[in-house]
């Protein structure tokens, strides 16, 4: 992997996120490990451009780029599951994949919601729905007891 590869990722995921065109509060930052395309004046060049910040991890510290490997993790461990007779049904099978895990999937780490609720700012309309819901179910629960215990 060369610094290009990085430039041009980092360019389709600024493009995906909106983050290229929209004004956004805090840009976003690079966080990465020092191999040798991270530490290239490239990378520092293009981040530069973009106004983005760089951090690297310690080294021989994997922990520090732990969610992105959990990440990498969970989806080996969905993909390797089936077989692929060609890279197109692979390529469909990781974009499913990204769909259910960021707009489907709850995340624990996240109070359990999405992490697209998360990034759009909607969690706490969630939860309080949730809160809700919950107060309205206990309610009900406690009524159906009170007429059969009557």
């Amino acid at each position: 992997m060369c610094a290009s590869d990085v430039t041009d990722t980092l360019d389709l995921a600024l493009e995906a996120s909106g983050c290229d065109h929209a004004n956004v509060l805090h840009k976003p930052r690079l966080l990465s490990d020092n191999g040798p395309s991270y530490i290239a004046n490239e990378l520092a060049d293009y981040l530069d451009t973009k106004n983005m910040a760089h951090v690297r991890g310690a080294p021989f510290h994997p922990q520090t780029q732990g969610k992105i490997e959990r990440w990498h993790q969970t989806l080996k461990n969905r993909v390797l599951l089936e077989n692929y007779f060609l890279p197109g049904d692979l390529e469909c099978q990781i974009e499913a994949f990204i769909e259910h895990y960021n707009h489907q999937r709850y995340h624990e780490s996240l109070d359990n919601v999405t992490p697209a609720d998360a990034y759009f700012g909607r969690a706490s309309a969630v939860l309080d729905r949730r809160r809700r819901i919950k107060r309205k179910t206990i309610a009900h629960r406690r009524l159906q007891h009170r007429k059969v215990a009557a």
